[in-house]
């Protein structure tokens, strides 16, 4: 082993051993009685409550460029996976990591680690354990979530009549794409060029809104494959429909003034945005909208009783959707 690499055992103590924490303050029993560090770690839900399980899955050239830098990677790869966990209402607990890597070169590590490690504090939930190998860049994260019993938000039901919301502004990630070369120079790239990339590399999971959803919308997912094929699952799952409003749909200044006119279909096709869409019925929107939370989400649809997406212009007009978005196949 030379003075830039590292041993197995010697790596997980290093840079895994002490990542993220979950604060067990207010629950009467720890949550993970065992962390990493043996053959399994165990976690208690506390009564009432469930446990929501996800994980994902990306390798280098297909989920993320060759030349992500190691901090962004660390970052973005636990982003996404939260992201899963704000689609069901669910609380971060902890997460496990499978790193496939190449050689294990210690600065490579240290900068993962430290990228990892801000956003597991940032949204306190516990790394308890993981494997590493050696092979193509892939990294692998099940993220781990709790849940009131019976309050998990679902694709499956919405209901005739729901308004259609999403949080934030959409396309910036997915116009990311044609400059992620640029990704070395971010701190000095224009204004513009920054927003695009900070929304790919640094995506923010909206964990305390689909916790505050709970009871409240009727169906719900994270915009990763773009919001028309994402919504379609909501659609398919609820057998139901959805009319869009062009211009109700949340493209940032910023995205305008660096793609112009094709800002619309790169929002809604694009992917990469991470935000909630959801559905809810309009008295509960009454309630929420002046709650802090609310403050960056559009109605940008309602939920129909006819199958399939439909776009309705300003004039009035209407006409059909394909839900197409990022297919991994």
């Amino acid at each position: 082993m030379t003075n830039c690499s590292i041993d197995e055992f010697g790596l997980i103590s290093r840079f895994f051993g002490n990542v993220g924490e979950f604060d067990e303050s207010s629950f009467d029993s720890p949550v993970i009685p065992l962390g990493i560090g043996d053959d399994c770690a165990i976690l208690r839900p506390p009564p009432d409550h469930e446990i929501c399980l996800s994980i994902d899955t990306l390798v280098c050239g297909v989920h993320f460029p060759e030349s992500i830098t190691p901090y962004h990677l660390g970052y973005r790869s636990l982003a996404v996976s939260l992201s899963d966990l704000a689609a069901m209402g669910a609380l971060p607990v902890a997460f496990t990591l499978a790193l496939t890597l190449p050689e294990s070169n210690v600065k490579w590590l240290a900068d993962f680690s430290r990228g990892l490690s801000q956003l597991a504090n940032q949204y306190q939930i516990r790394l308890v354990g993981g494997d590493t190998t050696k092979g193509p860049l892939t990294v692998s994260i099940q993220v781990h979530g709790l849940v009131p019993v019976d309050q998990a938000l679902k694709r499956s039901g919405a209901q005739v009549g729901d308004l259609i919301c999403v949080s934030g502004s959409l396309g910036a990630a997915g116009a990311a794409l044609s400059v992620l070369h640029l990704e070395p120079e971010i701190d000095s790239a224009s204004a513009g060029v920054r927003h695009l990339l900070e929304h790919y590399f640094r995506p923010q999971p909206k964990i305390e809104l689909g916790c505050l959803l709970r009871g409240y919308a009727t169906a719900a997912i994270d915009i990763s494959d773009g919001l028309l094929a994402d919504f379609n699952h909501i659609a398919e799952s609820s057998k139901v429909g959805g009319v869009f409003y062009e211009e109700k749909i949340p493209c940032s200044d910023m995205l305008r003034s660096e793609v112009g006119s094709e800002s619309l279909s790169i929002a809604l096709t694009a992917g990469d945005d991470y935000e909630l869409c959801f559905c809810l019925p309009e008295c509960h929107y009454e309630q929420l909208k002046q709650n802090e939370l609310f403050r960056t989400v559009s109605i940008i649809g309602v939920v129909s009783s006819e199958l399939g997406l439909k776009m309705r212009h300003k004039d009035g007009s209407e006409r059909i959707l394909n839900p197409k978005g990022y297919t991994h196949f």
